[in-house]
């Protein structure tokens, strides 16, 4: 699931960009370019998290990405940019930024980095 959604953000990225550059913080220089390789390295992720020799890497690399790019998601929030037209509530913003670390961890956790708090390592049989 995780890998789905980090390929079709990644897609997005990659030939809609317009959106992401508007929530894109001033201080990131050449954005297009950033936008793109971005998305790029999502698609990258996702594939990565279905391969299981590359599945811990691609966890800690897109824990990474998600926390760059929360600077993007406050921005989008605080100044209420509109993408296409459509100004977002909080009803939206709120659970989104609140939801930022869960999906880092979900990062981790798919990528076998962290077994928290579920305790994986429990559930395998001894050979």
């Amino acid at each position: 699931m995780l890998a789905l959604l980090y390929a079709v953000a990644g897609i997005a990225h990659i030939v809609a960009p317009s959106g992401f550059l508007k929530i894109t913080p001033g201080w990131v220089p050449w954005p297009a370019q950033v936008i793109f390789i971005t998305g790029v390295c999502e698609v990258l992720g996702a594939i990565g998290l279905l391969a299981r020799r590359f599945r811990r890497a691609a966890g800690i690399a897109l824990a990474l990405y998600a926390l760059c790019v929360f600077p993007a998601n406050i921005k989008h929030a605080i100044e209420n940019v509109a993408i296409g037209g459509v100004h977002l509530s909080w009803w939206y913003h709120a659970p989104r930024l609140a939801l930022q670390p869960l999906l880092i961890w979900w990062a981790l956790w798919v990528g076998d980095v962290t077994t928290w708090p579920f305790g994986r390592d429990t559930v395998r049989t001894k050979d």
